[in-house]
C-alpha cells in the first residue's frame, strides 16, 4: 500500500463528504484497507463525522428492525392515515 503524502492527509482530514460516504459504505458492506485508514484519520480530527457515524448506525439498526419479520405486519391505523392525509391536504391548500 502506498504511503500517505502530506497532501493526501490534508485531503482526508478536510473531506467530510468522502468520510460520510465511507461510513455508509462500511455499514452496508466492506471497505478497503486504504479506505479504513482514510476514515480512521478523518474521524480522529472530525467530531461531526463521529456523531454522524453513531447516528447513522442507530438509523440503520432501526431500519433493519423495521423491515425484519417481527415488524412485517406493522401498519398505520386507517383512521390515523385519513387524519394525517387531511392535515397534509389542509396544509398544502394554505400554501
Amino acid at each position: 500500500m502506498k504511503a500517505f503524502t502530506e497532501a493526501d492527509l490534508k485531503k482526508i482530514a478536510y473531506n467530510c463528504k468522502k468520510a460520510t460516504f465511507l461510513i455508509e459504505k462500511q455499514q452496508i458492506g466492506n471497505i478497503t484497507m486504504r479506505e479504513q485508514m482514510e476514515l480512521k484519520i478523518h474521524l480522529a480530527g472530525c467530531s461531526i463525522c463521529v456523531t454522524f457515524m453513531k447516528q447513522s448506525a442507530v438509523i440503520n439498526q432501526m431500519a433493519k428492525k423495521l423491515f425484519s419479520s417481527d415488524y412485517a405486519g406493522l401498519k398505520l391505523d386507517k383512521g390515523f392515515k385519513e387524519q394525517l392525509q387531511n392535515r397534509i391536504n389542509n396544509h398544502l391548500d394554505k400554501n
